[in-house]
Order: structure tokens, then sequence, then C-alpha cells
């Protein structure tokens, strides 16, 4: 499999592939590579709308020419205080915001996401997150109201009376949730339109299922998000996981 950075034939590629269509994973198997290579690619250069193979590979060559200039870190300097390689954590975010962005989570949430995602104490402040993002205190505040909006991210007062962001073990669970009561608005909203266009006529009957398939989608989300939540958090021995261990309702083994 080859490595290293992406040619500008294979940029070339992807471009095509997209037109085409194609998927990143069908993408990345035409060109021998993984197919998170080929999302990063594409999400970081526009999109799959707007990639454009020429504008990525001068934006890659800027890219690298700007690591160069920077000072890299001298042989033998120690590591961060909790042991990881900062190159390694800084491409894993990268990867991670990548995939968030893939799952439709906009670029600057996606950062601020993935950002407090890695830190251990799964909170900081907006200045911190101003620093280690090298972007403007507006870009944050705009990014954090998305996230807690969407049940991603909750605020809390410090003992400074400073404001923390915060992920923590509910994060997705309160996600779910919060999609769960979006996609209840549009399940009414779509039962609305069947009693306004005609029950029984072809746009009444379409929005009717809409709302049928809709509905059931967000039932089953909703059943499945409280019970993995109570199996995760639940101590061996619980209750909660049951008399034959953790399951779904009707007793089949989760997984």
């Amino acid at each position: 499999m080859p490595g290293g950075r992406l040619t500008q034939q294979e940029r070339q590629q992807i471009a095509l592939g997209l037109a085409d269509g194609l998927a990143y994973a069908e993408i990345a198997r035409r060109l021998d590579r993984p197919t998170s290579t080929v999302t990063r690619e594409v999400m970081r250069n526009g999109g799959p709308t707007g990639y454009r193979a020429d504008l990525a590979h001068r934006a890659t060559e800027h890219r690298a020419q700007r690591r160069r200039q920077a000072a890299p870190r001298e042989p033998g300097t120690p590591p961060r205080a909790d042991g990881r390689d900062a190159a390694e954590v800084r491409a894993y975010e990268e990867v991670f915001t990548t995939v968030l962005m893939a799952s439709g989570v906009p670029k600057m949430m996606a950062r601020v996401l993935a950002c407090l995602c890695t830190t251990d104490s799964g909170s900081l402040t907006a200045s911190e997150l101003v620093q280690r993002l090298q972007v403007s205190p507006a870009s944050i505040s705009k990014a954090v109201a998305f996230l807690e909006e969407q049940g991603l991210v909750r605020r809390e007062r410090d003992e400074r009376r400073r404001d923390r962001y915060v992920v923590d073990d509910d994060i997705w669970y309160r996600s779910m949730m919060a999609s769960a009561r979006s996609t209840a608005q549009l399940v009414e909203t779509a039962r609305q339109g069947a009693g306004v266009l005609g029950h029984g006529t072809p746009a009444g009957t379409r929005f009717e299922n809409i709302a049928r398939f809709l509905d059931f989608v967000s039932e089953s989300i909703v059943r499945a998000a409280e019970q993995a939540r109570d199996v995760l958090s639940a101590k061996p021995g619980t209750d909660a996981e049951g008399p034959h261990g953790a399951g779904t309702p009707d007793g089949r083994p989760i997984g």
C-alpha cells in the first residue's frame, strides 16, 4: 500500500471519483489507500461538492511549508507531561475531526469537539480553546453554542467563575435525545402536511409515510440509547443488567 502524502495525480483521481458519485471507500480502494486518508483529504479541502484537485494540492504544499518553517522539537526533548507524543495526538485530532465532519458536524464545531474529547479532563475554557485551535473567540462561541444545542457539550462554572465547556460519558446519549426531539418535530410537521395535502392523495400519502418511518426510527433510537446508557453505566451484578446479563428487552444479548 503506498505511503506518504497523496500525489497530484491521486488527487485528480479523487476529484474524478467524487464527480462520478463514488463513495470514499471505493475511491480509496482504487487508489490502494485507507478510506480515512481519502475522507480526510476531501473534508479538509472543500468537502465532496467543493473539492478541487489543484487547489487541494497547493494547500497541502503550503501547509507542509509552514510546518517546515516551524521550529521542530529537538531530539531528546522530553514528551508531554502526560507521556503522549504531541504530534501523534494532533494527527489523531485531525482524523477524529474529519470523521465528525463526514457525519455532518460543521468543521469548527468538529474541531472544538475533538479538542475537548482528547483532553483527560474533558473540559476547557473558551480562552484555552482559542489558544489550542488558534481561532477567534467568536468562532469558539459559535461552535460551542451549536454543540450545546446538539447536546454534545455542557457548560459549567469553575472556581474562578469562568465558563468551562465539558464533554462527559453522557454526551452521546444527550445528543441522541436532542436528535430524537428534532425528529419528533419533523414527524409532527409531516403529519400536518398529510392533512393539508389530503389523506389518500399521492402527496398526502408521501407525507404519511415520512411521518411513519421517522416516528418508528426515532422511537427505536430512543429505546436503544436509554438501554445502552443503563447497561454501560451499570456495575456488574446490578439489576440494570438483568438476571441473565446485558440484553435487549426480549432477552436477546446485545452484540
